[in-house]
């Protein structure tokens, strides 16, 4: 189990520093990343990683993934608290360093996912269920068990977060992980990134459980290619 927390503390710590170092080096170099670009390295970051740390913790990288696989009965809910305890720390270890090497950071809230506008902030929620649902849809149809390793996993996976941070990150940031958006909204600790915070929270946690009776629905389709499909 030491040997799993710790996978998941240098997973997240690597995904949240790769991600919100992207947004914090485009706004210092005027845009050169650009919002594609952003979006490509969390994708890329999470197909990495998927093949790294896959047979050892899973690579969940995700409190929101890790109580989707415990919902799905595929990890043990002792094990849930150490997951999201590591994750949540490797977060926050990963913003503090970007604070440390580039304070200049803090124009952005350090990477932080806010609502594009603070009406949109009920528009921001329901995305945020949303983009969650369909991450945890694809992980649940290409994960073994509670580990996402397999020939096809890291990419499918990777290539949702891409997808989906490219179209709905400028509107909610796109966060579907509480860890990678608590980390820089306690670091930069600003009213814009704590006021709107519970959105990144809530929103990826309901939208990871929804995705559990999903996939029981769909994969009886599987199962059953003879029978009625609607």
């Amino acid at each position: 189990m030491r040997t799993k927390l710790f996978a998941e503390f240098i997973g997240t710590f690597i995904l949240v520093f790769a991600g919100t170092a992207a947004a914090v080096f485009n706004n210092v170099s005027n845009g050169a990343i650009t919002h594609p670009g952003i979006a490509l390295v969390f994708g890329l970051v999470v197909l990495a990683l998927a093949y790294t740390f896959g047979d050892v913790s899973g690579a969940h990288i995700n409190p929101a993934v890790t109580l989707g696989f415990a919902v799905a009965k595929r990890l043990p809910w002792r094990d849930v608290p150490g997951y999201i305890v590591a994750q949540c720390l490797g977060a926050l270890a990963a913003s503090w360093f970007l604070d440390a090497m580039f304070p200049e950071g803090k124009a952005v809230n350090f990477g932080a996912t806010t609502p594009f506008k603070s009406e949109y902030a009920n528009q921001c929620f329901i995305l945020e269920i949303w983009l969650t649902w369909a991450l945890m849809l694809v992980i649940l149809h290409v994960s073994t068990g509670a580990k996402e390793k397999g020939i096809t996993a890291g990419i499918a996976v990777g290539a949702v977060i891409a997808l989906e941070a490219l179209f709905a990150g400028p509107i909610c940031g796109a966060s579907m992980n509480p860890a990678r958006s608590l980390a820089p909204a306690l670091v930069a600790n600003t009213p814009a990134t704590i006021d709107t915070l519970w959105i990144y929270i809530v929103g990826p946690i309901m939208g990871a459980i929804l995705a559990v009776p999903t996939f029981a629905l769909t994969r009886k389709v599987e199962q059953n290619p003879s029978g009625p499909q609607k």
